[in-house]
């Protein structure tokens, strides 16, 4: 079976934890223990992955030597976090497949994805990103570089920027050849690059983030996958969740899955983002499924025993 794995921050990086490369190590390298064991049992995977925190902490070294080194835009750092990302994920899975099999190739690309230059998001910036500044840094900032900014949580002010929909992958052909001869393809950290064209043909990064679900789901369907498997911290989709009457589903229909974001049980800060996703990849498809589980049952949910199971 052709999977496509969207790998959660929690696969990463912990909640609590400080974000040491050794932390990040031994966090991957047990992600990596359970996606090897999806490759011994004969499933063909590709990976995909976030990289909030990993931006963020970008985004916060470079303002902290502001003064003494250039800081990188929004594009590269993300780009950044792609290659540091995709290297502990590739080293942690080599050493798997060195010790048990299978002998299968690891690379990681890095990968621009295209956007529109017209995309309304543009218009209305609403992720947060970077670290938290003053009402006067903010009111300095939004003066002399033209960011928009916000009041977090009283925390202080942060930058937000856009979050457009992903259109196209532009390294496309090599992830598909790569895939089809065997190689775990890492990707589309993230969500991948923002990129646009330019009136002139030319690429352009933008200042923006993108969903990675959002991502992995046009990936998922460019590669030609049956199954779209999202691990996050959460062993399945519930409704009402946090409330007396929680439920988890074992299975939803499209159908149900829109009824339910209609009803606000699936909220945009958290597993709205997926479940939209899951339409995505399923609507115009054959005989698919996406599946939403956690990363310890990543197994069992491909087995239809874990997680929720999403089908047309």
């Amino acid at each position: 079976m052709k999977v496509l794995v969207s790998l959660g921050g929690n696969a990463i990086l912990q909640h609590g934890q400080k974000g040491t490369a050794e932390q990040q190590a031994t966090n991957v390298q047990n992600t990596a223990k359970h996606l090897a064991r999806l490759l011994r049992r004969g499933e063909k995977i590709t990976i995909t992955h976030g990289n909030g925190p990993q931006v963020g902490n970008i985004l916060l070294q470079n303002e902290i030597a502001k003064d003494t080194l250039p800081p990188m835009p929004l594009d590269v750092c993300g780009a950044e976090s792609q290659g540091m990302v995709g290297y502990m994920l590739q080293r942690a899975m080599r050493t798997e497949l060195d010790a048990d099999g299978p002998n299968l190739p690891v690379t990681t690309l890095i990968t621009q994805t295209l956007v529109d230059a017209e995309d309304p998001a543009f218009k209305n910036p609403t992720k947060p990103v970077g670290p938290f500044y003053t009402a006067t840094e903010s009111s300095d900032l939004e003066r002399l570089k033209g960011w928009q900014m916000i009041s977090d949580s009283g925390r202080g002010y942060r930058r937000v920027v856009p979050s457009p929909t992903p259109l196209d992958i532009l390294e496309k052909e090599t992830i598909i050849r790569l895939f089809e001869a065997g190689t775990v393809v890492i990707s589309a950290g993230g969500g991948g690059v923002p990129v646009i064209r330019d009136k002139d043909g030319m690429l352009r990064g933008v200042e923006a983030v993108l969903d990675k679900d959002r991502t992995a789901a046009l990936l998922a369907k460019i590669v030609g996958v049956e199954t779209l498997l999202i691990l996050t911290d959460v062993e399945k989709v519930s409704i009402n969740y946090g409330k007396p009457d929680q439920r988890g589903l074992d299975r939803m229909t499209v159908r149900e899955c829109r009824r339910y974001l209609d009803e606000g049980q699936f909220p945009a800060g958290s597993m709205g983002p997926k479940i939209e996703s899951a339409i995505s990849f399923l609507t115009g498809a054959g005989k698919r499924r996406a599946i939403i589980s956690s990363l310890e049952s990543a197994e069992e949910a491909l087995n239809g025993t874990a997680g929720t199971t999403i089908i047309n």
